[in-house]
């Protein structure tokens, strides 16, 4: 299972898992993109479920779990996890910030808990959760999706701990800039000097590859840079990192 699973790394995860003979329910918003997607996968041979819904709506994450009731699921990828609302803190409403809480939170802990006690159970199965490098420091903007992802990340290392023992794999798998769709849409500058973009594809066979050796896992090689996001001096950290995403987006 994929919750989005449409397009950029989700759909990278879809066709990896499609060559490998596993069969696939996808969980997207747009239904355009995630048919696109799951008629790929079936020309490679499997089969395919589909579900288009806002995983921002509690209603659609009941609904979700009730059309796949009965189905055994052995590999949960929580790749549902964008910022909805990027605005500034003072700026937005209460209502919005909401929304990224439910997408980032209560709906992967709904999805993450109903699928991993039948794998508990079995002793056997895999929780890949989808971070950012956003949840390792302040952003203007990501007030709060930088609060939940790093929650993510803890709740993933958490979560690993628990299930070491019963056959369960988990990851957190950690995203910098990546070339997706939606980064484009977004109109990123790619080509500021020192940024590293990772391709969705060379992501998501990085998390596959990694999902045995959890709990996290800093994909395109980023892990220097999460190192020093991790330096006490948090000022100087957040401060830095903001001039750098300034120029990311265009305003410096």
């Amino acid at each position: 299972m994929i919750a989005g699973g449409s397009e950029g790394v989700g759909a990278e995860f879809a066709r990896l898992l499609a060559d490998a003979g596993i069969d696939l329910v996808l969980i997207a918003r747009k239904p355009g993109p995630l048919e696109d997607t799951a008629a790929d996968c079936r020309a490679r041979g499997v089969e395919v479920r589909t579900i288009s819904a806002d995983l921002t709506d509690p209603a659609a994450v009941h609904r979700v779990l009730a059309e796949c009731a009965g189905l055994e699921v052995g590999l949960l990828i929580y790749n549902a996890g964008a910022n909805t609302c990027s605005e500034e803190f003072l700026d937005g409403e209460l209502a919005d910030f909401d929304k990224v809480l439910r997408l980032n939170i209560d709906t992967m802990l709904t999805l993450v808990q109903h699928f991993g006690r039948p794998m508990r159970e079995r002793r056997s199965g895999g929780i890949l959760l989808v971070g950012s490098m956003a949840g390792y420091l302040g952003s203007a903007r990501h007030t709060v999706y930088g609060g939940v992802k790093a929650f993510g990340r803890i709740f993933a290392e958490s979560l690993w701990l628990e299930l070491r023992d019963h056959g369960v794999d988990v990851l957190e798998l950690v995203l910098g800039v990546t070339r997706t769709p939606a980064m484009e849409r977004a109109g990123l500058n790619f080509d500021v000097p020192g940024l590293r973009v990772a391709d969705p594809a060379d992501v998501a066979r990085e998390g596959l590859e990694r999902l045995p050796h959890g709990p996290v896992h800093v994909a395109g090689g980023n892990a220097e840079d999460v190192a020093r996001r991790n330096d006490p001096d948090r000022a100087k950290v957040v401060l830095g990192a903001h001039r750098f995403v300034q120029k990311l987006i265009g305003q410096a």
